[in-house]
């Protein structure tokens, strides 16, 4: 017999009585991760690991090392290369941002984007998120098909995690808050842009996408007519201005 809060229970009772319980069920890991760092941060740090394995495979099957991801004949097809995008191929526009150049590009720019991403979609909710998060990276590949190299292929998330960075500004702005910790991060991965290799167009092109953006949903806050309206017009904006103004050749 075993002792119960009242009395004696026989062990057979015990084991039906504990096998009615039910246990709670666990949720999901992405499920879990989406409750705490935001869905939408979740779903795009997923899609981009998602691209990069994808690119990496392809780069295996053609004979590369698969690490050495930018020899995938996917990745010359989605990568932003000015010049192609002017000819007709403007998906490059977009599908550039969920690239990325080996993983340690990848970590670095995941890293960034569930530091930030998952603040920043907690202050503005799901739908303005996302839509500052692609008007950024429409930002930067703007910037780089008016001053960028014509030739020259560019890929990663970059621009669109700076354009967070600018829409943190914004929201500190609205909020009083010191902004000398912000600025300081942004002044470093400012100069970090000038190393070579690195998109200093594609950046700057971000960030300001993502401050205005910002700033667009902040000061229309309480009309959210006027801040779709305000954030479609912008998309339209980038969008026209990258697919119609001829990049600009520097000689050098």
């Amino acid at each position: 017999m075993t002792p119960a809060s009242v009395g004696f229970q026989c062990p057979e009772c015990v084991r039906e009585g504990r096998a009615s319980v039910r246990r709670p069920r666990q949720a999901p890991l992405l499920r879990r991760a989406g409750r705490r760092f935001g869905a939408v941060t979740i779903s795009l740090i997923v899609l981009n690991v998602v691209v990069f394995v994808v690119t990496a495979v392809s780069a295996g099957l053609a004979g590369a090392n698969p690490l050495d991801n930018q020899f995938s004949p996917l990745f010359a097809r989605f990568a932003q290369i000015p010049v192609l995008v002017q000819l007709g191929e403007d998906w490059r526009l977009l599908t550039a941002a969920f690239l990325h150049i080996g993983p340690l590009h990848l970590v670095l720019n995941m890293l960034a984007l569930l530091i930030f991403g998952s603040e920043l979609e907690r202050q503005l909710g799901r739908w303005r998120y996302l839509a500052v998060y692609v008007i950024s990276l429409l930002g930067g590949a703007a910037a780089l098909q008016l001053f960028g190299e014509p030739g020259r292929p560019v890929a990663g998330a970059s621009a669109a995690i700076y354009g967070l960075l600018g829409g943190l500004a914004v929201m500190m702005l609205a909020r009083r808050e010191d902004l000398r910790g912000l600025l300081t991060l942004l002044a470093i991965n400012v100069f970090i842009s000038f190393l070579p290799g690195v998109s200093l167009l594609g950046h700057l092109g971000g960030l300001v996408a993502g401050f205005v953006a910002t700033g667009l949903v902040v000061l229309a806050r309480r009309r959210t007519e006027v801040q779709v309206l305000g954030l479609m017009l912008l998309t339209a904006a980038l969008v026209v201005i990258a697919l119609t103004v001829p990049t600009v050749v520097v000689l050098g």
